[in-house]
């Protein structure tokens, strides 16, 4: 792209964000059409986020013309993320041969690849913006509301949101109503649960499950309900699982090691289920200490 194109779609993405900020989309159809004719590179789409903006004047236009060829712009700008002409040739392949029967060897380890793949790379942007939901009733709550924007920046976090072309206020709308449906009011157990979803949304450790829920691999209804370890990373559910097994491996050991007595009395549930261990703490002519633990209540104490 030649340095003056670069430069007027920079002025026009400017121009756009000034109409989305003054709410004021008069003039909007000149500067799509003027962007329409230049070539957009993947830098400029993210260093711009004219996406962002076009979105924001699809939504906020009532002219039919503003909002079809604002659809039709991020559209092509999302080919941009498919990779070199390489990778579409073979797409389209791909689209000619047969399709293999569905329970068929080939069929189950396309399914498999697929599905794991996802983890590992971008989510692939749909072929347009989420609309198999219901879309959210509107409210006048001022913390409903207030919880709607929270949740809709959330889903922004980083720059994938603009490629994926997801309505990301819809669907903070769809995640909030959810909750509030669970709750019916706005008290704490309310606002804890948005502060949860907001805080897992923006972990910038765990950008999966923001690309699932804005891509609709995870419904609204559905995120809104997830605890804490369903939402969590994977790095971060392989910790909590060692750490889990090394707790259960240390309760272990404490009650089974050393050697099982009735001579001592525990202090606290004065039953007699005990287990000593001794350990030479002072010099050797020195008998050993004795240490004791109830197997009972769980108290420990030292005998000498």
């Amino acid at each position: 792209m030649s340095a003056s194109g670069g430069e007027e779609i920079i002025r026009i993405a400017k121009r756009m964000e000034r109409m989305v900020q003054k709410k004021n989309t008069a003039g909007a159809l000149d500067l799509l059409k003027e962007l329409k004719n230049l070539p957009m590179t993947l830098e400029l789409l993210q260093s711009t986020r004219i996406g962002m903006s076009v979105n924001a004047i699809r939504k906020q236009s009532s002219d039919d013309d503003v909002t079809s060829l604002a659809k039709s712009l991020i559209k092509s700008w999302k080919k941009l993320l498919d990779g070199p002409s390489g990778d579409k040739d073979q797409e389209e392949k791909k689209k000619e041969q047969p399709p293999p029967a569905q329970n068929s060897p080939e069929a189950r380890e396309e399914s498999s690849s697929s599905n794991s793949s996802f983890r590992k790379e971008d989510c692939a942007a749909p072929s347009d913006f989420i609309t198999s939901y219901p879309r959210a009733p509107s409210t006048s709550d001022p913390v409903r509301i207030k919880c709607r924007e929270l949740l809709s920046q959330a889903l922004k976090t980083g720059d994938d949101y603009i490629t994926i072309g997801a309505d990301d206020e819809e669907l903070g709308a769809q995640i909030e109503e959810s909750v509030y449906q669970e709750f019916k009011n706005t008290d704490a157990k309310y606002k804890n649960r948005v502060r949860s979803r907001i805080a897992n949304l923006k972990d910038v450790k765990n950008p999966n499950l923001r690309r699932n829920v804005l891509c609709g691999n995870i419904a609204p209804s559905v995120f809104a309900r997830m605890s804490a370890e369903e939402m969590a990373s994977d790095e971060l559910k392989e910790m909590r699982k060692n750490l889990t097994k090394e707790a259960i491996r240390e309760h272990q050991m404490a009650r089974t090691g050393g050697t099982q007595t009735d001579l001592f009395s525990c202090g606290k549930c004065k039953k007699k289920n005990c287990t000593y261990t001794q350990v030479q703490t002072r010099s050797a002519d020195e008998p050993m200490t004795t240490f004791v633990f109830c197997n009972e209540c769980g108290n420990r104490w030292k005998f000498c």
